[in-house]
């Protein structure tokens, strides 16, 4: 189910895949740890990429879905996290087909900036049928330049939390910090919303 848009993720899989497993869950996640479920429940990894992080969450005892529409770069996850907890889907967002909630947890660790504002209005309807009563969206928006060959678009925090609200998610954390993988032109802004 590859995108347009997507298709360094493809050529680069490996490249990338070994970028984003040199830095930990822990560093990359530090401010979300203490909004994760309890152990056990559903958690829904979207744009799951290398695996890492459905590799941590999994560790942690969560069952763990992980979407990644992009052919070779999910291979190469299945292949670096073998766990049984994972389990791997080709999908995508915005309608994230195929997938069925609820979720205590759904992730999207640097993947909403690939959507349009109208693919972002769908995606989060989605989001907000797929998490649970109570449950959490955690979005993690990449701000500055896009790399050569990748689809992305600017979003701020203010408009994802405004979009957020319109579909019953409530934000419960907002943070910034700088590039975890030491790109001096990037930074993130971190969301955590509760529905």
């Amino acid at each position: 189910m590859e995108l347009a848009g997507q298709e360094e993720y493809r050529v680069r899989a490996g490249e990338l895949a070994r970028a984003y497993e040199g830095v930990r869950f822990e560093d990359v996640h530090r401010d979300v740890v203490a909004f994760l479920p309890g152990a056990g429940a559903r958690v829904l990894d979207v744009g799951a990429g290398s695996g890492r992080d459905a590799a941590a969450l999994a560790g942690r005892g969560y069952r763990v879905v992980a979407v990644e529409p992009t052919d070779a770069l999910r291979e190469v996850a299945r292949r670096l996290h073998p766990e049984p907890g994972i389990e791997w889907m080709d999908s995508a967002l915005p309608e994230v087909g195929g997938v069925s909630g609820p979720f205590a947890l759904v992730l999207l660790s640097a993947v909403w900036m690939h959507l349009d504002p109208a693919e972002r209005g769908v995606g989060m309807a989605r989001l907000a049928e797929l998490v649970e009563p109570a449950g959490r969206v955690v979005i993690t928006l990449r701000h500055g330049p896009p790399p050569a060959g990748r689809r992305m678009f600017e979003v701020s925090g203010d408009e994802t939390v405004a979009l957020a609200a319109g579909h019953g998610l409530v934000p419960v954390h907002r943070g910034s910090h700088p590039d975890r993988m030491g790109r001096a032109e990037v930074s993130w802004t971190v969301l955590v919303f509760e529905r």
